[in-house]
């Protein structure tokens, strides 16, 4: 069987003081100062939306409405041992308007779904928590 690409992104990027990462499709163009974070925060940013995507798709096999959509806070570490580099993750998960064991079960499964929890799975240390939600 062969697989169907259901998105494809292109970026193009260039270091330096005068640093800029850019989407082919015009969806971001950023400045980047040297040194700079932009590759953990990136990394954050798309695997907390791929992550929200699939609790939503876990949602829709449980059958469990969502009365609003998800919150997620990551955060990517860039960490240095013995010379070498490496990642850790945390995701602060928020399901609003759901029982937390409902949440913790959909999350769980959304883990399994992610293309993101699946690529880093085995390769870097992730904590991934369900918070209550926090009223205002």
């Amino acid at each position: 069987m062969t697989a169907k690409t259901v998105y494809s992104g292109t970026t193009h990027n260039v270091g330096g003081a005068n640093g800029s990462t850019r989407a082919a499709d015009g969806l971001f163009d950023f400045q980047l100062a040297d040194p700079h974070p932009a590759a953990e925060n990136f990394f954050g940013a798309a695997w907390s939306g791929c992550f929200m995507g699939a609790i939503g798709l876990a949602a829709a096999q449980k059958k469990v409405a969502l009365p609003e959509a998800p919150r997620i806070d990551a955060t990517i570490d860039l960490l240095m041992e013995g010379g070498e580099f490496f990642l850790r993750a945390k995701l602060d998960v928020t399901v609003p308007g759901i029982d937390i064991a409902v949440a913790r079960e959909l999350v769980d499964i959304a883990h399994e779904i992610c293309p993101y929890s699946k690529a880093t799975r085995g390769n870097i240390d992730v904590e991934i928590n369900v918070l209550e939600p926090a009223f205002a």
